[in-house]
C-alpha cells in the first residue's frame, strides 16, 4: 500500500494529493469524485501525510498503514454512521491495542471514511517506495559526482580586474537654517 503523497488538510473535509508546490502554497488535488484543486496556504494550513499519521496505542503507536491493511483483509468496514459500539468493537479487531480512552467514535469514522476514499484507487495496491538507505541493497556511490572539477587556467593576457571606478562619494550639504 502506497500513501506517500495523500494527505489530509486541517479545516477540510476528505483526502488530498499532493500535486506540486509554488510560492503561495502546495497544490492539491481532491480524491473524491470532484477532483477539485486547492492552494494550501503554506502559513495558515496543516498537512497530515498519511504516511506519519498514527493512532493511539496501549504500548506503543500504531500506523495508519497497518490499520488500512487489517481493514482491507478483513474484507467489509462498517457504515460510518453506525453507532460508536458497533465502531468501537470493529476497531478493537482492526486495531487491536489502540487505547480506548483517547480514540474517539470521531477518530474512527475519519479512518474508516479515509480508507473508503483510498481502497479504490491505484496507489491501494501497490507497494511502497523503498526510503533511502533502507533495505539490503547498498547504495551505489558514482565515483565521477565525488571528483572535484579541474580549474581553467586563464590566458595569459586576461587583465585582472583594477579600482578604476570607485562609487561616488555621497555629497555632504550642510543646512544654512539658523545663519
Amino acid at each position: 500500500m502506497n500513501l506517500r503523497g495523500l494527505v489530509a488538510v486541517s479545516g477540510r473535509p476528505g483526502l488530498f494529493k499532493l500535486v506540486g508546490q509554488n510560492k503561495a502554497g502546495y497544490v492539491l488535488e481532491g480524491l473524491d469524485e470532484q477532483k477539485l484543486k486547492i492552494v494550501a496556504n503554506l502559513s495558515t494550513t496543516k498537512l497530515a501525510s498519511l504516511e506519519d499519521i498514527t493512532v493511539y496505542g496501549e504500548e506503543e503507536e500504531i500506523k495508519l498503514i497497518d490499520i488500512f491493511s487489517n481493514i482491507a483483509a478483513k474484507g467489509t468496514a462498517p457504515d460510518v454512521k453506525a453507532d460508536s459500539a458497533s465502531l468501537r468493537d470493529f476497531f478493537r479487531e482492526v486495531a487491536p491495542g489502540h487505547d480506548e480512552e483517547k480514540v474517539y467514535a470521531s477518530d474512527m469514522k475519519k479512518i474508516i471514511t479515509w480508507f473508503n476514499l483510498i481502497k479504490d484507487l491505484p496507489l491501494f495496491t501497490e507497494e511502497a517506495p523503498a526510503a533511502p538507505g533502507e533495505g539490503g541493497e547498498a547504495v551505489k556511490v558514482d565515483d565521477k559526482a565525488d571528483k572535484k572539477p579541474k580549474a581553467v587556467a586563464k590566458p595569459s593576457n586576461a587583465k585582472a580586474p583594477s579600482k578604476t571606478s570607485a562609487p561616488a562619494k555621497k555629497a555632504s550639504m550642510t543646512s544654512k537654517k539658523g545663519v
